[in-house]
């Protein structure tokens, strides 16, 4: 009896320590052996790869982060945080990181879906009232302005908006009429404010039948807008008080305090005419981190940060909702997160609720493991999460629009995986 007593013990102790994920890592792991996971000299192809994209002009700057079992194997920089000023790029440097933002924002409201605020069908005029009457577009007069359109066939979910599935576009025509609405699709300097952009959204027409096609678009913005209104609490808040501030994210905001300015790298663009880099002259991509009326709190490309802050929202996400000694998702609610759910819509690739998701179907595309998750930022920043690895791989720079035919993000997988033992 004591000796079947004992047994049911340590089961029930083990089953408890699984469902706690003690055993995963809660905090970055610097300076430790990591030979026995990875071939040291092949790993030192990533430096010399990225120092020599940067030295051939190719790249104006970089930092790498790749993080195995929580512990880092590799992190530096390259280049030039500011190259007319002389400035070299460090670690923690500060990047815009565009359309990761979209995942954090989808954690944060995946949390308000485990307190049972809303169900993932519910459809997402319970909520935000304006989107009562979603319109496809048909036609659209430019000259005019007209937009001649129809009824869609069904209601927006907020499954429709997680999936990129809406038929909400900012693509070819759509973005015409974003422009013409006044409807900032990105950033802005100017003072609107994300219900404002949100309310501008819902009046615009959808490309296609909710649930018809994947269409990528300002989704996120519309579900940062259901987190106000489900939490009560401004977005920027909220994600400081739920995910930046638990996990450690020390470096992460819409916009820089003034003691944090000079940390962000310069955005720069590839002059294709005469082959090198130069600062973007975009009002609104360069500047915006900090200057304008900062009241546009994107959650869908709003945030900069460090790829170290960045790191630790993937780490939190390989435990399986943990790190820091902070649960903020069941494992469960995660592995949801990580299933295919848009089918065939995106063709081999799948997408989950927040990211790509590499199906069986992908990986002839990729050296990458069956299950992995990646997005990224049209900055060129770019995050992989390998859950069978438990391995992330992170790539930052700041430029917009890119050297055509240099795939950076690609290269950095690449060079990883194969120094893998």
């Amino acid at each position: 009896m004591i000796r079947k007593f004992f047994f049911l013990f340590v089961c029930v102790c083990c089953v408890s320590c699984g469902v706690n994920r003690s055993d995963v890592p809660q905090e970055f792991i610097w300076g430790s052996d990591v030979s026995d996971a990875f071939d040291m000299s092949r790993l030192s192809r990533i430096d010399s790869v990225f120092q020599g994209l940067v030295d051939d002009g190719l790249l104006p700057n970089a930092v790498t982060l790749v993080v195995h079992r929580g512990r880092i194997v590799h992190h530096a920089a390259y280049g030039w945080r500011d190259k007319e000023k002389d400035v070299l790029c460090e670690r923690d440097d500060i990047f815009r990181i565009a359309s990761q933002t979209k995942a954090v924002a989808v954690v944060g409201l995946m949390m308000l879906w485990e307190e049972g605020r809303f169900q993932l069908d519910d459809p997402i005029k319970r909520y935000l009232p304006y989107f009562d009457s979603p319109c496809v577009l048909v036609d659209y007069d430019s000259v005019c302005g007209v937009c001649e359109t129809r009824p869609a066939d069904k209601d927006i979910t907020i499954r429709h908006l997680l999936t990129h599935t809406s038929g909400i576009s900012y693509r070819g025509v759509h973005g015409a009429i974003a422009q013409r609405y006044g409807v900032p699709t990105l950033n802005s300097l100017d003072s609107v404010s994300l219900a404002d952009m949100v309310e501008g959204i819902a009046r615009l027409p959808l490309a296609h039948n909710p649930g018809e096609a994947f269409t990528y678009s300002m989704n996120t913005d519309v579900l940062g807008r259901l987190i106000e209104v489900l939490s009560g609490q401004p977005v920027d808040v909220y994600l400081r008080e739920r995910i930046f501030e638990p996990l450690g994210m020390v470096d992460t905001y819409f916009y820089l305090p003034r003691e944090k300015e000079s940390r962000l790298v310069k955005l720069y663009t590839f002059d294709t005419s005469t082959g090198a880099f130069h600062p973007s002259d975009h009002p609104v991509f360069q500047t915006y981190p900090y200057a304008g009326a900062k009241m546009l709190h994107s959650t869908g490309a709003g945030l900069c940060g460090t790829i170290e802050d960045y790191g630790k929202f993937c780490q939190m996400v390989l435990n399986g909702g943990i790190f820091n000694g902070h649960r903020l998702l069941g494992r469960k609610t995660l592995e949801l997160m990580q299933r295919n759910a848009v089918g065939d819509l995106r063709g081999d690739i799948g997408f989950g609720l927040a990211w790509d998701v590499f199906r069986p179907e992908y990986l002839h595309h990729t050296v990458a493991s069956e299950g992995s998750m990646r997005w990224g930022g049209m900055f060129t920043t770019d995050y992989l999460m390998d859950p069978q690895e438990d391995l992330l791989i992170l790539f930052y720079t700041n430029v917009y629009p890119a050297v055509p035919g240099i795939r950076p993000k690609e290269l950095m997988h690449n060079l990883v995986y194969q120094a893998l033992l």
